[in-house]
């Protein structure tokens, strides 16, 4: 497991309400130094740019949905390292699989909880425990 502190948040999310709330959210209550945009089709260059720690990604997008994105982005060698959580309005019984791509660390599920945000990532990026370029057992 790593030590590395998590401090840069890639946010794609297309719903700008939702995404001010995420970001004020990662901003105010953790400290994070946070990117955003609202499509697809802006994320690979601004996660080239901004070097994110983490990407924190919407499933349902208009241009490119979310793991069609994070397969793109793992074609990039830049890119391809850098761990995800999905956020997603659809049930575990719907995308059971979405944890199971390379480099997912788990999903949060909307609507959530703002205040419970940044805990809940915190709680994700502490267990990691594996190469975020490796599948899910």
């Amino acid at each position: 497991m790593s030590a590395d502190p998590l401090r840069r948040i890639l946010l794609v999310e297309d719903d700008l309400d939702i995404q001010a709330v995420i970001q004020l959210s990662l901003e105010m209550n953790g400290g994070f130094t946070v990117a955003t945009c609202a499509r697809a089709s802006q994320a690979l260059d601004l996660a080239r740019s901004f070097g994110p720690d983490l990407i924190l990604l919407d499933v349902m997008m208009p241009d490119l949905n979310g793991p069609a994105l994070l397969g793109a982005m793992r074609q990039d060698p830049d890119l391809a390292g850098i761990p995800a959580v999905f956020l997603t309005a659809k049930s575990l019984d719907e995308d059971p699989w979405l944890e199971r791509l390379p480099g997912v660390l788990a999903r949060i599920s909307k609507p959530f909880d703002p205040q419970e945000l940044v805990p809940a990532l915190l709680r994700i990026w502490a267990g990691r425990v594996r190469d975020p370029g490796s599948p899910r057992p």
